[in-house]
C-alpha cells in the first residue's frame, strides 16, 4: 500500500476514519434545539437522520420548511422533492412556499445554519464547492452562494482529503471560490475543526488518530482549540 493510500484509509495509524453516517451523526449532535437548518446536497442530507429528541426545522431552498427524511420506495410521492431532486417527506406542520419566499428566508438571515459539502476550505474561512474547473463546460452554481452569505452560520462536511490523498483543508483555496470568510466549522472523516481568528483549531478527532497524523493530512497549520 502506498503512503497516500494508507493516509486515506487510516491504516498507517491503525485508526478508523469516521464513515459518512458517523460524520453526519457527529455534526447532528452539535445542532441545538429550535434551529432552522438548510442541508446541501450529498453528505449534508444525512444529517437529518441523526437529529433525535430535538425540534430542528430543516429547510430546502426549493421551497420546503419542515423537510423530513427520504421517502420509502413503497410510499413514493414523485412530485415532492428536495433541492437535490430526491423524494422526501414532510414533518407535521411543514410548509411549502414559493421559491422566491424560500430565498427571502435565506437572504433575510433567517436560516440559523447551513451545512454544505466542499472541494476546498481555507484557513480564513474561504471555501470552494461549485466547480473544479472554469473550462470544462457550464458549472453548477446552485444556491450555495446565497446560503453561504445569508445563513447565520456555515458548516462544511466533507472528506479530509481528495481521492488521490491531497489535502482539502488549505492555507488558501486553489479553486474558484463560492464565498470568502464564510465557514466557521468543518466536519471531516478525520476531525472536527473550527475556523478561528488565526486559522484551523481542532475540536475533535476520530478515535486513535494523533495530532501529528492529522497535521500530515492537512494543507495548513493546525492547533488544538482552547477549552
Amino acid at each position: 500500500m502506498t503512503t497516500t493510500a494508507a493516509r486515506a484509509t487510516g491504516t498507517a495509524e491503525g485508526f478508523k476514519p469516521w464513515a459518512r453516517p458517523e460524520m453526519a451523526a457527529r455534526l447532528a449532535q452539535d445542532i441545538p434545539e429550535g434551529w432552522c437548518v438548510n442541508l446541501g446536497i450529498g453528505i449534508p442530507l444525512l444529517v437529518s437522520n441523526f437529529v433525535k429528541g430535538r425540534e430542528v426545522i430543516f429547510h430546502s431552498e426549493n421551497g420546503i420548511i419542515g423537510m423530513g427524511g427520504l421517502q420509502k420506495p413503497e410510499e413514493l410521492e414523485p412530485w415532492l422533492v428536495n433541492a437535490g431532486k430526491q423524494n422526501v417527506n414532510l414533518v407535521t406542520g411543514a410548509s411549502i412556499v414559493h421559491h422566491a419566499d424560500s430565498f427571502a428566508l435565506i437572504r433575510g438571515g433567517h436560516i440559523d445554519l447551513c451545512v454544505l459539502g466542499a472541494f476546498e476550505v481555507a484557513a480564513n474561512g474561504d471555501f470552494a464547492n461549485w466547480t473544479t474547473s472554469l473550462t470544462d463546460g457550464v458549472p453548477a452554481v446552485g444556491g450555495a452562494m446565497d446560503l453561504a452569505v445569508g445563513a447565520k452560520r456555515l458548516w462544511i462536511i466533507m472528506d479530509h482529503t481528495s481521492k488521490n490523498g491531497s489535502p482539502k483543508l488549505l492555507e488558501r483555496c486553489a479553486l474558484p471560490l463560492t464565498a470568502v470568510k464564510a465557514v466557521s466549522r468543518v466536519y471531516t472523516n478525520l476531525a472536527v475543526i473550527d475556523v478561528g481568528p488565526e486559522g484551523f483549531e481542532v475540536v475533535d478527532m476520530a478515535p486513535g488518530l494523533s495530532m501529528e497524523a492529522l497535521q500530515a493530512q492537512t494543507g495548513a497549520p493546525l492547533k488544538r482549540k482552547a477549552a
